[in-house]
């Protein structure tokens, strides 16, 4: 499931205006947790953060769902990849 309407803009915009030119606003992170409540209203478990940008903003104390950071979790993966014998 993903944003609807005019949510799916406010995303984009964020990402790329804010978040890929090194820009973190409150009130972006206060919108992006909005998002996430409308998404748990409409039946969402969790949220991904599908954009490696986006835990710059959004953590899991900003979120009434789990969150699951892309970004995190590749990194992870490769670090223990590249431990592994």
């Amino acid at each position: 499931m993903i944003p609807e309407g005019d949510d799916i803009a406010v995303v984009n915009n964020v990402i790329f205006d804010e978040l890929c030119c090194g820009v973190i606003k409150d009130d972006s992170r206060a919108a992006y947790s909005e998002i996430i409540r409308k998404l748990k209203d409409r039946g969402a478990e969790a949220v991904i953060l599908g954009c490696t940008e986006i835990g710059l903003l959004i953590s899991q104390e900003d979120s009434v769902l789990p969150v699951f950071d892309t970004t995190i979790i590749h990194a992870e993966s490769a670090a223990r990849f590249a431990l592994s014998e």
